[in-house]
């Protein structure tokens, strides 16, 4: 190796070094694994068209599949949203006052020190939120504003993904452009191995979900409505790490409130216990596909969160991957 190329490696070390900190500060983490993922979907099937088409051809259609089920899911998900708040179950009064049926049927089952604090009526509730909701409205805007960010930048990083995935390197690159690719591949793959391990990790978690669903809770003469939603659900949201399992379990306990405290408390125990199991299942199962112990993973996961928080966590497995593959390279371990 030339004293160029041993310059040009070193930088792109420190190249990568500063992309990931710039990811995990400054609110582009989600753009850049939805760039990321729709790149690694064309590469992953379009050589399955290659024969039939060609390369550009292939790349293009499947570009043009991803872009179709993104918009075509946008737009239900917008048009059952505005479908439900128009109907008559979706009204304001309506969902207040279911609220107060479920707390309602809860004042049975939960003790006098929690009942004591809870309201009588639709019309208290609707007191009481309203009230909330103005001390916590400069909270809820910058919510919003982050959601809003967060959605556009998703956004813009797909349109990217997709754009880097329709073009083709130069057949030559230079001594930095070369140490680049191999970083940024290198990246790549390793979120490539995880992403597809988080697959297997979210269909256990749904299987696991749907047993509970369709066994365990009728079993006690509980009947969930919307089971074989919920279920589909609880696999989809599971592809996203760490907030997918937490939007699918307060699906399912609000779902499970109106049958009474005792049965919405059993399903945050059954939650808390197999997403506790899942921190190990998570850790070996991406383990196996980095060739990786599962107490290294957790490591690298509790470290990584407690520096950078929900973002380290997530982070956490891909950049593990990343790391350890490199160090394989070099032959240093």
């Amino acid at each position: 190796m030339t004293p160029l190329q041993h310059k040009c490696r070193t930088f792109s070390y420190v190249f990568m070094a500063f992309a990931v900190w710039l990811l995990l500060t400054r609110g582009l983490l989600a753009g850049f694994l939805a760039g990321l993922l729709v790149y690694s979907l064309v590469t992953i099937f379009s050589p399955h068209l290659y024969k039939l088409v060609g390369n550009n051809l292939a790349r293009l259609i499947v570009v043009g599949i991803i872009g179709v089920l993104i918009v075509s899911g946008l737009v239900m998900l917008t048009w059952a949203g505005i479908s439900f708040f128009k109907s008559e179950s979706g009204s304001g009064q309506a969902l207040l006052q279911k609220l107060a049926d479920i707390i309602e049927t809860s004042r049975s089952e939960c003790p006098d020190w929690i009942c004591s604090h809870l309201p009588d009526t639709s019309l208290e509730l609707r007191s009481l939120i309203t009230e909330w909701m103005r001390e916590h409205a400069n909270e809820a805007k910058l919510i919003g504003a982050d959601a809003g960010h967060t959605f556009v930048r998703v956004l813009l990083g797909m349109v990217v993904g997709a754009m880097i995935s329709l073009s083709s390197l130069p057949p030559k690159l230079g001594a930095l452009g070369s140490a680049l690719e191999q970083r940024i591949s290198a990246f790549a793959l390793a979120f490539k191995k995880v992403v597809f391990a988080q697959v297997k990790i979210s269909a256990i978690n749904s299987v696991a979900t749907g047993i509970y669903l369709v066994l365990v809770l009728p079993a006690f003469d509980i009947h969930l409505p919307f089971v074989k939603t919920l279920i589909l659900l609880t696999f989809l949201l599971g592809l996203l790490p760490i907030i997918g399992n937490l939007l699918s379990n307060t699906m399912l306990v609000t779902l499970t409130l109106p049958f009474g405290i005792t049965a919405a408390v059993g399903s945050l125990t059954f939650l808390i216990v197999l997403h506790k199991l899942e921190y190990f299942l998570n850790a070996k199962i991406i383990g196996n596909e980095i060739k990786s112990k599962a107490w290294e993973l957790l490591i690298a996961m509790l470290f990584m969160e407690s520096l950078f928080g929900l973002p380290g966590l997530a982070l956490a497995p891909i950049l593990y991957a990343y790391i350890k593959q490199e160090l394989m390279t070099e032959q240093l371990v």
